[in-house]
C-alpha cells in the first residue's frame, strides 16, 4: 500500500459510512470508525493518523504492546482479536476497548487481571450469531442464561456486543447476523441487569459495513478497505 492512498482511502470509507446514515436515518456521529492495523506498518499507521483516524484495531497483544511504545500517544487502541487468557495481563489497561470476549472463562480472567491493577476495564462480548464452527463467541441463547453471571464480575463493564459475519460475495446476505445481533442486544437491554449497558454494537468489516451501519453499528472494524492487503 502507497501511504499517499491511505487518506484517499479513509475520505473513501468515510463518505461511505455517511451514505449508509442518510439511507438509515442514523447520525454519523453515533459511528466510530476502528482502522484495523494488524500486520501494518508504522509509516502506514501514521499515515491514517494524519489523515484524521484516531481509532485503531489490534489483534495481538504483543503487535498491540509494541505499536503503543511507537506511535502517538492520542490514539485510542481497541483490541479486536482472537484474545488468550495466559495473554490477558499484558493487554489489561492498554486499550479503550476489548471486543472480543468470547467466553465466561475470558471475561473472569479479565475480571481478574482488572482487580489486581484496580481497573475497571470496558467490554465487548462476542457472539458467534451465524454459529459458525470456525468463530468464536458466545451462543445468542447461551448468553441470554450467563449474562447475569458475568455482569457481577466488578473489574469489567458490558458496554455492548461484537459479531463477524460470514464472508459473503453479497453483503446483504449479512444483514440477517447483524440484525440478530441488535435484536440480541435489545433483550438484554430489557434484562435491565445494572452493570450492563448495550450501547455498542461492533459489527461490520470492510466488505458489509454499510449494511452493519444500516442495521445498528455503531463500531465498525476495517483494515482492508483503508489499508489495502496486509503484509503477511
Amino acid at each position: 500500500m502507497v501511504v499517499q492512498n491511505i487518506a484517499e482511502n479513509l475520505a473513501g470509507i468515510k463518505e461511505a459510512i455517511r451514505q449508509a446514515c442518510v439511507k438509515s436515518g442514523r447520525d454519523t456521529d453515533t459511528i466510530k470508525l476502528i482502522a484495523v492495523s494488524k500486520n501494518f506498518s508504522g509509516a502506514e499507521i501514521e499515515a491514517a493518523y494524519r489523515a484524521g483516524q484516531r481509532f485503531f484495531g489490534e489483534n495481538r497483544v504483543q503487535e498491540l504492546n509494541a505499536k503503543i511504545d511507537l506511535l502517538p500517544p492520542e490514539i485510542e487502541w481497541h483490541f479486536i482479536g482472537t484474545l488468550q487468557r495466559n495473554k490477558v495481563k499484558n493487554l489489561i489497561g492498554k486499550t479503550a476497548l476489548i471486543h472480543s470476549v468470547d467466553s465466561q472463562a475470558l471475561a473472569e480472567e479479565i475480571n481478574k487481571q482488572a482487580q489486581k491493577r484496580a481497573l475497571l476495564v470496558d467490554v465487548l462480548l462476542q457472539v458467534n450469531i451465524a454459529r459458525e464452527t470456525t468463530k468464536h463467541g458466545f451462543e445468542a441463547e447461551k448468553l441470554i442464561e450467563q449474562i447475569e453471571e458475568i455482569s457481577k464480575l466488578s473489574g469489567i463493564k458490558i458496554k455492548g456486543l461484537m459479531t463477524i459475519a460470514p464472508l459473503v460475495e453479497n453483503p446483504e446476505e449479512a444483514r440477517p447476523v447483524f440484525r440478530e445481533l441488535r435484536m440480541l442486544a435489545q433483550t438484554i437491554e430489557r434484562m435491565n441487569l445494572p452493570t450492563v449497558e448495550m450501547r455498542e454494537l461492533s459489527m461490520g468489516m470492510s466488505h458489509d459495513f454499510q449494511v452493519a451501519v444500516e442495521e445498528g453499528a455503531t463500531l465498525v472494524r476495517i483494515g482492508s478497505g483503508i489499508f489495502g492487503r496486509r503484509n503477511y
